[in-house]
């Protein structure tokens, strides 16, 4: 079990779970987001490799189209 926070919210986690794991949890398109892991932008290549561990901090940013 991991405790992190998700864009400052505080989440327990029931297993070990890869980025692209909690990417499908919560149904984001991986193509129109980046990920910063503990200060870190993850490159999308990594997402299924990286498992999450207590204590990590994630910012997940949404890119918006407009003009």
């Amino acid at each position: 079990m991991a405790k992190i926070q998700l864009n400052g919210k505080k989440l327990t986690l029931k297993s070990k779970l890869t980025v692209l794991d909690l990417l499908k949890k919560y149904k984001l398109n991986v193509k129109k987001i980046a990920i910063e892991l503990n200060g870190v932008i993850l490159q999308k290549s990594i997402y299924k490799k990286k498992i999450l561990k207590n204590k990590d901090k994630i910012e997940i940013v949404h890119f918006i189209g407009g003009g």
